[in-house]
């Protein structure tokens, strides 16, 4: 079984606000830095996006898939990877809780499978600067109001 790597942060904004942004693909490219390009593919009946082709630009690794996404409720989402050209499998989830007095704790889990052979512990240092680039882009545009 695959391992995942997590971390948390907290956001000075509503869960709400936090998930609207979350759930905004295409404004990904103003700030995750990785995405260069974003474009649902389907949405489900709500219109919340349940296939995401992403073109990904992380330095040594550069890719173009797709993503599923699944909705449950309004404080969390997870994906699963369609297709990919560096990816095996790509599992993730952002999981939204109120922190209090308009705040939001974010949780974003990741499992990363990669084509190319990768040692365990490289692998989720990967993971992690993936995680802590992404919550920190989004407290970052989430705070700012954008």
């Amino acid at each position: 079984m695959a391992e995942h790597t997590s971390s948390s942060i907290t956001i000075e904004a509503a869960p709400a606000d936090v998930m609207g942004v979350i759930a905004d693909f295409a404004r990904y490219p103003d700030w995750t830095g990785e995405v260069k390009e974003a474009e649902v593919l389907k949405t489900d009946g709500q219109g919340r996006a349940e296939q995401v082709r992403l073109v990904m630009d992380a330095g040594a690794i550069k890719d173009d898939q797709v993503l599923a996404y699944t909705w449950s409720g309004e404080n969390e989402v997870s994906w699963t990877l369609v297709k990919s050209q560096m990816l095996r499998s790509l599992d993730g989830s952002y999981i939204l809780k109120s922190a209090g007095a308009g705040a939001t704790e974010v949780t974003y889990l990741l499992t990363v499978d990669v084509k190319i052979p990768m040692l365990g512990m490289i692998k989720r240092k990967a993971e992690k600067v993936i995680i802590d680039r992404a919550l920190a882009g989004l407290k970052k545009r989430v705070e700012s109001g954008k």
